[in-house]
């Protein structure tokens, strides 16, 4: 909210928080609205930011948006570097410090926390959450749903043959990833091993 807030100074605009099961009538000084209400008050335009960490639901409310007509928008840090050839879907929550370089196409609801970077040639799917300072190094496909844990460094891949992250792999805290990771699987450590389940 509060890169929101800077974002959209000077603009005749109410900000809520919206959620469905209310704690309280606001937070950190905005009002707390349901669904129901943010659709029914009398608005020119409504819009949202997705600042939800399951992917899952990130994607579920994203299409409830479109549905509803309501416009998903992306935020952005005023210190956030973005190079050239930067496409970028909307709905990005951007945090202070992120650094986009080259040649980069970036999907849907795509979440990156504080420090992360995206080197050159990266492709990264719809609702893809970084945590704070993972390091995806050049030539990576991620796939949709992926989540990458805070501190995680991927090894660069090589032009004609990225380094590929599966839909819905989880990368841990940490880990550093050196080949492909699968879909659905789990890793951590250095380097990176597919946890087993016990």
């Amino acid at each position: 909210m509060p890169l929101l807030r800077e974002q959209i100074a000077g603009e005749d605009a109410l900000l809520v928080f919206i959620d469905d099961a209310p704690g309280a009538e606001t937070m950190n000084g905005h009002p707390v609205w349901t669904w129901d209400r943010f659709c029914e008050t009398p608005a020119t335009s409504r819009h949202t930011a997705l600042a939800i960490a399951n992917s899952t639901v990130r994607e579920m409310l994203d299409l409830r948006c479109q549905e509803a007509g309501v416009e998903i928008i992306g935020v952005r840090a005023a210190n956030v570097v973005s190079m050239d050839e930067v496409e970028i879907a909307p709905g990005a929550l951007l945090s202070p410090f992120v650094t986009l370089t080259s040649n980069i196409r970036i999907g849907r609801c795509f979440h990156a926390n504080l420090y992360s970077y995206v080197e050159h040639d990266c492709v990264i799917g719809d609702y893809v959450t970084f945590a704070p300072g993972v390091h995806c190094n050049g030539n990576i496909l991620i796939e949709d749903h992926a989540y990458i844990g805070a501190g995680a460094m991927i090894r660069q891949g090589r032009s004609g043959s990225p380094l590929r992250i599966g839909r819905g792999a989880t990368i841990g805290m940490g880990a550093v990833v050196t080949r492909d990771v699968p879909a659905g699987a789990t890793v951590a450590g250095n380097p990176a091993r597919p946890l087993r389940k016990s």
